[in-house]
């Protein structure tokens, strides 16, 4: 596999790693249209378990076999797909090799009265199903946030013995965080610094607003001088605060929204630095024809042509 020195530079910030691990992250950072250049998408689809499936598929029926999100991956020329066991498993014979993918390990569900999730699949899993990397969410905030960072770290350790990559999705909320605070710029930033501390290589938040939430935080921005005004200034913090941008940082599409509003999001990730985006609803919830033609705007404005 050849990898540009962009890609090589990115590796270099990984020290303490094994050849094993940044082979597997050389290998989604070298995959797909932006294979090379430092930037990803990665498509997610763990929103059956955490919304339920036919608010997750039923706007586009085909989404709910698992081989239709392979294919999508696939065509559009993305980095990696991820999600959880029995998804992946469902079509890991038929597309082995074919992109990177992420085993989600653990998961919540509308269901549920409580801010936690259940660890649903094993490092073992992974490796049988030739994962490059495996994914975990933390709730930074949550009446369960050290229980999860500690199940974090056991299976982060594993992994890297194992020679496979680790994105954390590092997403606030709990009782002191109302929904403004899940996506205030400090409460981002802390997230995405978060994730860094309990060594993902990949750290997946959501894009942050101007809000500030926490009183002595907003104290500091106010007194640094710190520019939120922008996206791109905000993401810019956001990346500043993942070690200086020496680890991979990429945004949630959140909720679907219209494309204008979201080509204008890229835009503003891509301006400040963003690794890329990981985006499943926004995505498979189109047709497939609008889905391709989407991500191909996506990849574009991450190329700098749009």
């Amino acid at each position: 596999m050849r990898i540009t020195q962009r890609v090589k530079k990115i590796l270099d910030h990984y020290e303490s790693d094994n050849p094993g691990t940044k082979g597997n992250l050389a290998r989604i950072l070298m995959e797909g249209k932006l294979g090379g250049t430092g930037k990803l998408v990665i498509l997610p689809v763990d929103q059956g378990f955490e919304h339920g499936p036919a608010r997750s598929f039923a706007p586009n029926p085909a989404a709910y076999d698992p081989h239709y999100h392979f294919q999508l991956a696939i065509e559009a020329g993305l980095s990696a797909y991820a999600a959880p066991l029995g998804m992946i498993e469902a079509g890991a014979d038929s597309y082995a090799g074919a992109i990177p993918t992420i085993l989600k390990m653990n998961s919540s569900n509308s269901l549920a009265t409580t801010k936690d999730q259940a660890v649903t699949a094993s490092v073992n899993d992974a490796l049988r199903l030739g994962c490059s990397a495996i994914g975990f969410t933390i709730y930074p905030g949550s009446e369960y946030a050290f229980d999860q960072m500690e199940e974090l770290r056991e299976l982060a350790e594993e992994a890297k013995q194992a020679g496979l990559a680790v994105v954390c999705w590092s997403y606030p909320r709990g009782p002191g965080i109302d929904k403004a605070g899940e996506t205030a710029v400090d409460i981002c930033a802390y997230a995405a610094h978060m994730a860094a501390l309990m060594g993902a290589h990949i750290i997946k938040v959501k894009p942050p607003t101007a809000h500030l939430s926490l009183d002595a935080a907003k104290k500091v921005y106010e007194k640094e001088k710190i520019d939120i005004s922008t996206m791109a200034q905000r993401v810019a913090h956001v990346v500043q605060t993942a070690f200086n941008g020496k680890r991979i940082v990429v945004f949630s599409g959140g909720e679907a929204k219209g494309l204008d509003g979201l080509y204008e999001e890229v835009r503003g990730l891509r301006d400040g630095g963003a690794n890329g985006s990981i985006i499943g609803r926004n995505t498979f919830q189109r047709p497939k024809a609008e889905a391709l033609a989407m991500l191909a705007k996506i990849i574009e404005i991450y190329q700098g042509k749009a």
